[in-house]
């Protein structure tokens, strides 16, 4: 199984960072490549469409509002990866009120790819949505 973990300080204190990303149906507010989400079963699925129009499937599996973090598996997904699991947490910066260390890491079998192409995949997706995140904060 492969991973990868990408971490962002942001300019925002944990609380207000959690408000914006910790609903598992916020991705379109934060995530440019994320422009559509519908929540299906409750909340607990979201069917999401990339700027191309491709549709991707995930599950939510863990969430903590007190700890501000969740995990999803997708369901459905144009990648190259199968028993793919994420993780999004909000970290508070010890000695800085009006930032947060936002970490988004990920598990995954290779599935028509290999090892190192789907790393730099979802280590380029986690960096590309961190950076995403910290303009959207910053403006």
């Amino acid at each position: 199984m492969a991973s990868t973990s990408v971490s962002r300080v942001v300019p925002a204190s944990p609380d207000q960072v959690w408000s914006l990303i910790g609903g598992f149906d916020a991705l379109p507010d934060w995530l440019p490549s994320i422009p559509e989400s519908t929540a299906l079963e409750g909340g607990r699925v979201r069917r999401l469409k990339n700027l191309e129009g491709e549709v991707i499937t995930e599950r939510l599996l863990d969430f903590s509002e007190a700890e501000r973090h969740y995990s999803y598996s997708i369901l459905q997904a144009p990648l190259p990866v199968n028993g793919y699991v994420s993780t999004i947490r909000v970290h508070a910066v010890p000695g800085r009120e009006h930032a947060a260390e936002v970490q988004w890491s990920g598990r995954f079998n290779p599935d028509g790819a290999t090892e190192d192409e789907v790393v730099d995949l979802f280590t380029g997706i986690y960096r590309d949505g961190l950076d995403a995140l910290h303009k959207t904060l910053s403006g």
